[in-house]
């Protein structure tokens, strides 16, 4: 699969008008998954409570094997509501994807942080999965996993920039980087808005891609 009708071509800004300074597009990544750690986790722990407070307490029909069963379920749905405080710290690690006039910067304190200017990439696309429609439930409640590509304007990126090597072709992208988003749509109208408002000429529109499990 291609990116969308636009490609790369000659480097130049976007259009600036008198007395108007774009403003920066700012995706707050860490904070929108420490919000969605805390809604899953909390919906998983209060279906293991009620399954283990149930099971506990001679509610649940088909007999004592049947009981330990919700009893065990209960206890991993419980876990799974706990994962978040247990992994806590890496899940609200602060982490912000930025795009202004000057390139594409990746805020990331407690991890790997980096930036790049617009002059060293000669491309910018967004690359799309979403969850196939199997289940009713599907149709109302579709994941999609969002990641930005950028893709090096010369040979001597890599070598300028050990610290995105995490990210070189990861997954399916070639000759390219990766950067995974999570799984925010809403993600991709800002991208584009920022790409078109800065660097136009850059952007590589948006690629579907095949779902896949543990994709990130």
């Amino acid at each position: 699969m291609t990116y969308g009708p636009q490609q790369p071509g000659p480097q130049r800004p976007g259009p600036q008008h008198a007395g108007f300074a774009p403003q920066a597009a700012v995706l707050d990544v860490g904070g929108d998954a420490k919000v969605k750690a805390l809604a899953g986790g909390s919906v998983a722990g209060v279906i293991g409570l009620m399954a283990i407070f149930s099971a506990l307490t001679g509610q649940v029909t088909g007999g004592a094997g049947t009981g330990v069963v919700v009893a065990i379920l209960g206890l991993v749905f419980l876990l799974i509501g706990l994962s978040p405080i247990i992994a806590w710290r890496r899940v609200s690690r602060p982490r912000r994807l930025v795009l202004d006039g000057f390139g594409v910067r990746w805020d990331d304190p407690q991890g790997r942080p980096w930036a790049v200017p617009w002059g060293e990439l000669s491309g910018v696309g967004i690359s799309r999965t979403r969850q196939r429609r199997v289940k009713p439930a599907d149709y109302l409640f579709r994941k999609t996993m969002v990641r930005l590509d950028l893709f090096p304007a010369d040979a001597g990126f890599r070598s300028r920039h050990p610290e995105m090597e995490h990210l070189w072709e990861f997954h399916t992208v070639e000759n390219g980087y990766r950067l995974p988003l999570g799984s925010n749509p809403k993600y991709i109208p800002v991208i584009e808005r920022a790409m078109r408002q800065w660097r136009p000429a850059a952007y590589l529109g948006i690629r579907d891609e095949g779902f896949m499990v543990g994709l990130v």
